[in-house]
């Protein structure tokens, strides 16, 4: 392999996480790539490690912590949408899994607020259990919307709670906790119309922050070039940058006049934010200060999807649109490189991940289209799991060298023989 060669692999593998953690919603840095040696093929007797029934439904995606898996998952009421039943026999479910072998390890409950909204449609999509929890060293913390913010020790036993707000809204809660230092930051603009900065070791509020409008997104943390963190946030009419230790506003750039559930994805200094009905993306540089809508502009497109977040590899962006189609643009300048119609055919509300080689696109119910990483359209295979009843809303998750997909019904851990 020539000197060349070599050179431009570690600069693409510079840009991703490499095999590690999955502590938050997608992955490290929540880009949603991680170098990894995955199968592209798998089936229910071909490259999969193991399956396990999950107690309860949801569409939150599961995270890792060294020899653990965390996820949330709600049980009855609801689950048969032509018969929801008594909404008092709700119950909220924080799960630990074996990451090695998928055996259920602790299952906590907690009950749900009076406030939580009443099954309808709309609710029954995606359930009680949206949010995807994060965890660190200390402890694991999942978001269940209205009935509050909850975290749990490693071992299972309830830290605290700490209500953010009781304010519903169409398809229910969303947007994921983050932890930053010793705070566990949660966008509740929807329960609240704030964003939250929590202490990690009590939950007591240390700082919060209003204004923030019909984001069902997770906000992202970046480094400046002066070596300080950012946190972005992208709402309804701009993008903010705030003080994640504080919760103080710094710049906010005008951008997506809807309402936004995609996920700001950092590369550097550069944030691509994406989302709205238009399905409209803003990129633009962050480090400002005050109204930087013309000075840190960098393009701006009507391209990009209204539910799902990007991946960025190797210069250039891909979503799975919420209307089964792939699409790629050029990071550098927002050019359209490829729209195609999955063939899958099927709604989508995950996000897509990435090992760095391959895009991971997983549709509501038919299977999970793997394509090659670049920005050829090229498609590798169509996996299936599960039987016709179940439905994947839930963006999977990659830990050490496996493929962790969540269904409704069952939590899935696709790897390699002997991985």
């Amino acid at each position: 392999m020539s000197r060349i060669s070599i050179a431009v692999g570690l600069l693409l593998l510079a840009g991703m996480g490499q095999a590690e953690d999955w502590p938050r919603f997608r992955g490290p840095d929540g880009r949603g790539v991680v170098a990894s040696d995955l199968p592209t093929t798998w089936s229910e007797t071909e490259n999969l490690a193991w399956k396990t029934r999950l107690p309860g439904k949801g569409s939150s995606s599961p995270v890792t912590f060294a020899d653990r898996v965390f996820l949330t998952a709600y049980s009855g009421y609801a689950v048969d949408e032509d018969n929801p039943g008594d909404r008092t026999a709700l119950k909220l479910h924080v799960l630990c899994l074996s990451l090695s072998d998928g055996k259920l390890l602790w299952d906590q409950t907690i009950s749900p607020s009076p406030a939580e909204q009443d099954a309808n449609k709309r609710v029954i999509d995606h359930g009680y259990a949206s949010p995807t929890p994060c965890v660190d060293a200390d402890g694991v913390y999942a978001s269940f919307g209205p009935s509050g913010v909850v975290a749990f020790s490693h071992s299972g036993e309830q830290i605290w709670r700490q209500e953010v707000g009781t304010n519903t809204a169409g398809f229910g809660a969303a947007a994921s906790p983050i932890v930053f230092n010793d705070l566990v930051i949660m966008n509740a603009s929807i329960e609240d119309g704030s964003v939250y900065g929590m202490e990690k070791s009590s939950g007591k509020i240390r700082w919060k922050t209003d204004g923030i409008t019909k984001a069902w997104t997770t906000p992202t943390l970046v480094q400046t070039a002066e070596g300080s963190t950012e946190m972005v946030l992208n709402q309804q009419n701009a993008i903010l940058g705030l003080d994640p230790a504080t919760g103080s506003k710094l710049w906010s750039c005008d951008a997506i006049e809807d309402y936004v559930v995609p996920c700001v994805v950092a590369e550097g200094e550069t944030l691509y934010c994406s989302g709205g009905r238009e399905n409209k993306t803003f990129v633009i540089k962050s480090g400002g200060r005050g109204d930087v809508s013309e000075s840190h502009l960098v393009w701006e497109a009507s391209r990009g999807a209204n539910v799902t977040s990007p991946v960025l590899v190797a210069g250039h962006l891909y979503w799975s649109h919420d209307k089964s189609i792939a699409l790629c643009v050029r990071a550098s300048d927002g050019e359209e490189v490829f729209r195609e119609r999955m063939p899958t055919r099927s709604r989508v509300y995950a996000s897509i991940v990435s090992d760095g080689k391959h895009l991971f696109l997983t549709t509501r119910d038919a299977g999970v289209l793997v394509l090659a990483a670049e920005p050829t359209y090229r498609e590798i295979a169509i996996n299936h799991l599960g039987t016709e009843s179940e439905r994947f809303n839930a963006t999977p998750a990659i830990a050490d060298d496996r493929l962790l997909i969540r269904s409704d019904q069952y939590l899935y851990c696709v790897a390699k023989p002997n991985k």
